[in-house]
C-alpha cells in the first residue's frame, strides 16, 4: 500500500571503536523538525567533550524532507553513510546521530565512512522500527439529530475520534488512513446538511 510508512518506535544505541576514537550511535523517532533541533541541542549539552556530532535525518511520509551534516568531518565522511543507513531500512520520521571522540589516530576518509556507516547501522538495529499508516485528518460538523448517521460512516471507515463536541451543532475531529480519506469525505459530505473537511492539527 501507498499509504504505509516504516519509522522508529523505540530509541536505539550504539558504541562503535575504531583505533580509539569511539563513535556513539542514537536512533530517534522525530515528528518536525523542530523536534530534531531540539535534540541535538540536548545531545550537544550531554556529550559536549565530543569532537564531532554528526547526523542525518529524514521527515514526511514520503522521506521528502532530509538532511545530512559532517559536522567538521571531510565532506560526505559522515552525514552521507549515516543517511544511507536510513535510507537502506526505507525510514522516515527519523534521526541518526553519531557522536565522535577521537582517538588520536586520523582514520582516513574510507576509515571514517565506515566507522559512521557501522555506528549508524548498529543503532538502528538496536531501535524497533514499525510499519505505520499515513492518516489524514478530518473534521466534521453536524446538527445533533444527524448523529446515528455520521457515527454509521465514520464506523465503517474505521476513524479514530480525536475529540469531539456536542452543543447546538456537534463537532468530530478524526483521523483516517490517507487511503480511505477521499470515501469518507465523499460519503459524509452527501449527508444533507453536514459540513466536513480535511484539517492540520
Amino acid at each position: 500500500m501507498h499509504d504505509v510508512y516504516k519509522t522508529i518506535a523505540k530509541d536505539g544505541k550504539s558504541l562503535f571503536k575504531d583505533r580509539g576514537s569511539k563513535f556513539l550511535g542514537f536512533a530517534y523517532y522525530m515528528q518536525n523538525e523542530n523536534e530534531i533541533k531540539e535534540k541535538l541541542d540536548k545531545l550537544r549539552k550531554e556529550y559536549h567533550d565530543a569532537r564531532h556530532h554528526c547526523y542525518a535525518w529524514k521527515i514526511g511520509f514520503q522521506g521528502e524532507l532530509w538532511r545530512a551534516n559532517d559536522d567538521g568531518e571531510p565532506f560526505s565522511s559522515a552525514g552521507k553513510p549515516i543517511l544511507q543507513q536510513i535510507a537502506a531500512r526505507e525510514l522516515t520520521n527519523s534521526l541518526v546521530v553519531v557522536i565522535r571522540y577521537f582517538g588520536g589516530v586520523l582514520l582516513g576518509v574510507g576509515g571514517l565512512i565506515n566507522a559512521y556507516k557501522n555506528a549508524a547501522s548498529n543503532a538502528l538495529e538496536d531501535a524497533v522500527i514499525i510499519e505505520k499508516l499515513m492518516e489524514e485528518n478530518i473534521m466534521v460538523a453536524f446538527p445533533y439529530e444527524q448523529t446515528n448517521e455520521v457515527m454509521k460512516s465514520l464506523n465503517d471507515y474505521r476513524v479514530n475520534i480525536i475529540s469531539q463536541e456536542f452543543t447546538d451543532t456537534c463537532s468530530f475531529r478524526v483521523s483516517v488512513r490517507k487511503s480511505l480519506s477521499p470515501q469518507l469525505l465523499k460519503a459524509l459530505q452527501s449527508i444533507p446538511g453536514i459540513k466536513a473537511e480535511n484539517i492540520s492539527f
